[in-house]
């Protein structure tokens, strides 16, 4: 018969393991444009309003779990509490089960009108400071606040919907 202390240590691992089964895995990413640096948002990569015709960064995501079927990008403003957790607009794609990476086009600001392939999942949250659409790009007007997105692999199921995976990815300051 076991020791009593190894009975409660494999007790415990199972514990770990088990409350770690369910939790999303970490997608990388990786900006396919070099002038997305993380550190400074690009020049022309602003909103209208401060004289930008930008579009969202192009990107890859690997590690997409096989059962995935969309990805979900959600772009934030982390110094301006409204505009966090996606408040600069989130959209998504559909992908093929099974697809382990993919590039991720870049998707017009200020519009709904997304490319193939491209659907809106939540508008952006400010249309009337700037223009409205699935995309806000930077609107800071260069105060130096802190954007990044967060790319989620999804599967999709009618209006269901599981995370399986995620990751974040800083933009850089405006």
């Amino acid at each position: 018969m076991p020791h009593r202390s190894t009975v409660a240590h494999l007790l415990i691992a199972i514990a770990v393991v088990a409350g770690t089964a369910g939790a999303a895995s970490a997608l990388e990413l990786r900006f396919l444009d070099e002038a997305w640096n993380g550190e400074a948002v690009p020049e022309g990569q602003q909103c209208q309003k401060f004289g930008g015709e930008a579009m969202s960064p192009a990107l890859h995501v690997a590690g997409i779990p096989e059962q995935a079927n969309a990805l979900i990008i959600e772009f934030s403003d982390r110094d301006f509490p409204p505009m966090d957790n996606g408040g600069h607009g989130k959209f998504g794609l559909e992908i093929e089960a099974g697809t382990s990476a993919v590039d991720v086009g870049s998707v017009p600001g200020h519009t709904t009108d997304l490319p193939a392939g491209f659907f809106v999942v939540e508008e952006h949250k400010a249309p009337s400071w700037d223009k409205a659409g699935a995309y806000l790009p930077p609107c800071s007007g260069g105060r130096g606040n802190s954007y990044y997105l967060t790319v989620k692999a999804i599967h999709r199921m009618g209006d269901e919907t599981h995370e399986l995976a995620s990751g974040t990815l800083e933009m850089g300051k405006y």
